[in-house]
């Protein structure tokens, strides 16, 4: 049992399992204790190694993918950019996503960019920030470098919150919101105000991640040119439940045999 429970602990070190999953293999081994030679014991604490390097590797994947664009942003132009990230080889459905955009020059309050998934979905992640009633250009600041993410400060309003600039670059900092404000960006700043969001990104739980994603970008106020330099995505997935079942019910098959060897 000794054995056992070294095993146990290997895989809450180096696999960190699922505190649930951790219990029921402490649970089994409590009432199905392995004895029996060396080798035994080896093949039991390797079963559930193996267990543990399939939840590990599949229940608690986050992936993360950057795209280096490197490209102008067509000022004053409701044509603007779109990038094209391939996501491929995750496994199960989106859990969680966090979009990062690093952004040079021109004004906050001029841009408007948009994620799609590849399985549809549609997130408004900047929105003329600062746009409203009695703002009419939005904000004057220069650059984004941020992460995105639900539950954060809302990005367009960011100026009543804790923020800070790059005091070189000028960039925003920092982790927001999307934007999420599913209007036009050239109407008027009392509609911003009275709009609220709905369009977050948790809009992709649930979808497969693998495939195309488009970040689209515009400024749509002349004066001062934005740059893309990059964006990314941070995903994280789950599995189907039957792979669940398939790596618990194969991994207690091995031990149920090894216990009936020892047996006869």
């Amino acid at each position: 049992m000794d054995g056992c429970m070294n095993a146990i602990l290997m895989l809450e070190t180096f696999c960190r399992l699922d505190e649930n999953v951790l219990k029921f293999i402490t649970v089994y081994l409590k009432f199905n204790p392995v004895q029996g030679n060396l080798k035994t014991m080896k093949l039991t604490m390797l079963t559930m190694l193996g267990m543990g390097l399939l939840f590990n590797w599949d229940a608690r994947g986050q992936n993360s993918f950057t795209n280096n664009v490197n490209a102008s942003v067509p000022d004053g132009s409701p044509v603007g950019l779109a990038s094209v990230e391939t996501v491929s080889g995750l496994v199960g459905a989106v859990t969680s996503i966090s979009v990062n955009l690093d952004i040079t020059g021109g004004f906050n309050g001029d841009l408007y960019a948009y994620l799609v998934g590849p399985q549809g979905g549609f997130t408004v992640l900047l929105n003329r920030s600062g746009l409203t009633g009695s703002n009419p250009f939005g904000y004057s600041d220069t650059g984004f470098n941020i992460t995105l993410s639900d539950g954060s400060p809302d990005i367009h309003s960011y100026q009543t919150s804790s923020y800070s600039l790059d005091p070189i670059t000028g960039q925003l900092n920092g982790t927001w919101a999307p934007d999420g404000s599913n209007i036009d960006p050239q109407s008027a700043g009392s509609l911003f105000s009275s709009t609220s969001p709905s369009t977050a990104l948790s809009l992709y739980d649930g979808s497969l991640a693998n495939g195309s994603w488009t970040l689209f970008i515009a400024d749509l106020s002349s004066g001062g040119q934005s740059t893309l330099v990059s964006w990314g995505l941070t995903i994280s997935t789950v599995p189907e439940p039957q792979t669940w079942l398939l790596g618990v019910g194969g991994g207690l098959g091995l031990l149920f045999a090894i216990n009936r060897r020892r047996n006869r």
